[in-house]
Formats: C-alpha cells, sequence, structure tokens
C-alpha cells in the first residue's frame, strides 16, 4: 500500500489519548475523516467501537488502525512509538468484520433498527425473569428460555460481554456467531449454541407486559421490545487493520490458552 494515503486521526477525550494525538499532530499531513482513505484511532475498544458506529451512521466506512490508549485494546494495536505512522499503517494487514444488524419493534409497534459489531442483547428490565422465544431461520429452536437474558455475538465481540457470560471465543474469519444464555434458569443446563452468520435469529418476548425486556445493539439501548430480528449485514462490512504478527485474530487465539 502507498504511503501517501490520505489519514485521519481521531482521539478519545481521556488524557492519555490526547497527549498522543498532539505528540501526533506533526507526524503526518492529517485530513478531516469525510476526507480520509484510512482512520487512525487513539483510544481504547470502546472508542474504537464508537467511531466505527459513527462512520456506519454516516454511511461512509472506511478502514480503521486503532493504537491503543485503553485498557484491554483487542481490536487495536500496540501504542507503542508512533513515528512513520504512514509506513505502519501501509503495511498493516486488513481484516473483514461484518456487522449485525438489529431490527427492534417495541411492544407498541414502533421498529428501531441498529447495527451491532460485537453484539445484540437482550436483557431483562426488572425483577422478573425474562422469558423469551429463540427462532433461527425462521424455525423456533427454543419455545420458551427463562433467562436474565441472552445475546448473540460476532467472533470480535466474542471476547467482551459474550465471555464473561461463558460463551465460546470464536475465531475471526469463522464464519459463526455464538448465541449465548445470560443466567438461564430454565432449560437450565443450556449452554448456547455456534450458528452459522448467515443465519437470521429472531427473538419473541413472552408476557412482555409482566416481563419486560430491552435489546442492546453494541451501545444502543431499545427498551420494552416484544421482537427483535438479527442478521449479519454485508452491504456495511467494515475493515479493521493490524500490525502484522499482532492481529485480533491471533490475539482472540491466544486469549483461549489464558489461565
Amino acid at each position: 500500500m502507498s504511503t501517501d494515503m490520505r489519514l485521519a486521526l481521531i482521539a478519545s477525550d481521556t488524557p492519555q489519548a490526547q497527549a498522543a494525538a498532539h505528540a501526533m499532530a506533526g507526524d503526518h499531513p492529517w485530513v478531516p475523516l469525510e476526507d480520509a482513505d484510512i482512520v487512525v484511532v487513539l483510544g481504547g475498544d470502546g472508542f474504537m467501537l464508537t467511531v466505527l458506529h459513527r462512520m456506519l451512521d454516516a454511511g461512509r466506512v472506511i478502514p480503521a488502525y486503532g493504537l491503543n490508549h485503553g485498557t484491554v485494546g483487542f481490536m487495536m494495536n500496540k501504542a507503542r512509538s508512533a513515528k512513520h505512522i504512514a509506513q505502519r499503517v501501509a503495511k498493516a494487514t486488513r481484516m473483514a468484520v461484518a456487522p449485525l444488524e438489529m431490527i427492534a419493534t417495541t411492544c407498541s409497534g414502533e421498529q428501531s433498527s441498529f447495527y451491532a459489531i460485537n453484539e445484540v442483547s437482550l436483557l431483562r428490565e426488572t425483577r422478573q425473569t425474562a422469558k423469551i422465544e429463540i427462532s433461527v431461520n425462521a424455525k423456533v429452536r427454543m419455545a420458551e428460555l427463562a433467562c436474565d437474558g441472552i445475546l448473540l455475538a460476532t467472533p470480535a465481540g466474542s471476547t467482551a460481554y459474550n465471555l464473561s457470560a461463558n460463551g465460546p471465543i470464536l475465531p475471526m474469519g469463522s464464519g459463526i456467531l455464538a448465541l449465548t444464555p445470560i443466567s438461564p434458569f430454565r432449560p437450565r443446563r443450556w449452554k448456547g449454541a455456534i450458528i452459522k452468520d448467515t443465519a437470521e435469529v429472531e427473538f419473541r418476548v413472552l408476557e412482555p407486559q409482566k416481563r419486560p425486556v430491552a435489546a442492546v445493539a453494541d451501545q444502543k439501548e431499545v427498551r420494552d421490545i416484544a421482537h427483535v430480528r438479527i442478521a449479519a449485514n454485508r452491504e456495511h462490512q467494515l475493515t479493521l487493520m493490524f500490525d502484522r504478527h499482532s492481529s485480533l485474530d491471533e490475539r482472540i487465539f491466544a486469549e483461549q490458552f489464558q489461565v
């Protein structure tokens, strides 16, 4: 890749990221995001998600190269010296990520559509256990799951909320999604399922007035839902960039051997 590509620089509002942005200000002739070929993101995974969603909402998605100035940094590269940033970006490998599209319908009939890069979660709103019907490709697979919630995670998000709910870690490029219950009560022993990323998943909330449920697509929440439909949207595919030998795929693989 040529080193004369147009780069934008975006930093989170944390002191660490702002200091790094100030230090990098003269390292490249930065351009506004709307004019860039690639965006360099300074911050943590949460801020990277914010930038990716901002591009999805704007309808113009360009590759993103992150430098970790946050906590975990699964989506980011190591924030060593940022000198010659254009050369680092030019040598980086690219990884495609297809976001999930959530279409949520509330009990009042209102419909909302949001994208999720990590996961779509359904969560009970009150002390009452949620009761949810699960369908895959228009076929009911579980007539009633009593639980605190359930989530559908992508490989990119499988090490986040999904992992904390005892869901599986998914390799990038595996073509699968993790369907993981959150504190299941009945059936108590159900641990979830792994499904193809070409599948369409639907959740229907049972007794929604008595047992209200919220749906969350990454950072966007819809409350008092009756029905949710989720499918991968490849028309809005995202691209993450990683230094060679330091890809998200390798990090997810290494995470499976943590003790």
